[in-house]
């Protein structure tokens, strides 16, 4: 049972307080997280579960916007901190956006939203759906209208059909002109590559994404070529458990609009797309640098979006690097940004230049860790 939730902006202030029970939590927790975090090493590694000296803490963190939930008795931690991503993602499609300034414009907004999505500390309602027939996303009209009738409120005054249905995702008697559904796999990877070229370690997360347009009550099915390499999947709760047991086929009776159907990991692959060979030589106070990025197999899709990253050591003083193909760019934190883009076929692009290191340091003794991203167009 959660007591209390905060909205804390990236300064620690308290942005939104909501307490959940009759027991009221005081701000001063606030405090105590605040300074725990800051006392941490890499703030972004925080753990999302904290015990104080008075309560569990459970932590996420959006857009630079703290999701803090308080309790005094034990419970389980995903709950929380799934109900805390729900929260995060319904105010983020509420507000088109989430940050300081659109939770303090839309504060009546934001507390009928958590007086219907938890109820005494309990999550109640979290679907999109029905909390959009009962309470209306902010709009100009509806701001004028509380301006000249001094109702600030957006409740509906019916209770949506949906919240006595069995699929409480799904609104009734829905209407398309022309029923559409879309599939969109979007996929994460992470790689892990030693100064040899030797992969270290490469995994996919991926999600399947769902736009659905259709009308009245679809019942749909979708398969998958190979299940076997697909782990640690997780589903919308629209989804079947029984024929995925069986046979591996999502059946399910999707919600209207976007959603995530479900989540997977791939892992232990043994290859990635694109490569970079990064050559490093030092001496007389001058390191040379050669970065060399190029399509490791010839995919047949198409890799685009590609970005170079590196963190420039302390001991360099200045560095000189120009490109064959796309821009270069030094912040001044020291990062490096390499931005390719699309590979072109006539050439694979590279990046050299030469580093000055600094005064009485002949050879450079560290070696940076080189950052890769792209995009791959699975169509």
């Amino acid at each position: 049972m959660l007591q209390c939730i905060f909205l804390l902006s990236d300064s620690g202030e308290v942005i939104l307080e909501k307490q959940l029970t009759g027991h009221r939590v005081d701000r001063s927790i606030c405090a105590w997280y605040w300074e725990h975090a800051i006392s941490q090493a890499d703030t972004l590694k925080l753990s999302p579960v904290i015990a104080s000296p008075t309560h569990y803490l459970f932590q996420i963190v959006r857009d630079n916007i703290t999701f803090l939930a308080c309790s005094q008795v034990e419970m389980p931690p995903l709950m929380a901190i799934e109900f805390l991503c729900r929260v995060a993602d319904i105010l983020s499609d509420y507000l088109a956006g989430l940050n300081e300034d659109l939770i303090k414009d839309n504060f009546v907004i934001v507390y009928e939203l958590l007086d219907e999505m938890i109820d005494n500390g309990f999550p109640l309602t979290t679907e999109p759906n029905i909390l959009r027939e009962m309470i209306a996303p902010p709009s100009i009209v509806g701001k004028m209208l509380s301006v000249v009738t001094g109702n600030s409120s957006n409740m509906s005054n019916t209770l949506p059909g949906a919240t006595a249905s069995s699929v409480p995702w799904r609104t009734t008697d829905l209407k398309h002109a022309s029923n559409e559904v879309y599939v969109d796999l979007v996929e994460e990877m992470d790689a892990i590559i030693n100064r040899e070229g030797v992969l270290v370690k490469c995994e996919i997360y991926g999600q399947v994404q769902v736009n659905s347009q259709l009308s009245g009550f679809p019942d749909l099915t979708l398969s998958f070529g190979n299940t076997s390499i697909l782990n640690d999947v997780q589903f919308h709760p629209c989804v079947r458990f029984r024929p995925w047991e069986s046979n591996q086929h999502l059946s399910f009776v999707p919600p209207d609009g976007q959603f995530k159907l479900m989540s997977y990991r791939v892992k232990k692959l043994k290859n990635t797309p694109i490569y970079v060979k990064p050559q490093l030589s030092s001496d007389s106070g001058t390191c040379r640098i050669n970065v060399l990025v190029g399509i490791r197999n010839d995919p047949g899709k198409t890799i685009d979006f590609i970005e170079v990253q590196f963190q420039l050591p302390p001991c360099i003083l200045s560095a000189d690097l120009t490109s064959n193909h796309g821009t270069v760019n030094i912040l001044a934190n020291k990062t490096c940004c390499w931005s390719i883009g699309k590979i072109p076929k006539d050439k694979s692009p590279s990046m050299s230049g030469t580093m000055k290191l600094e005064t009485g340091l002949e050879r450079l003794h560290v070696s940076p860790s080189f950052q890769v991203s792209f995009k791959e167009n699975m169509k």
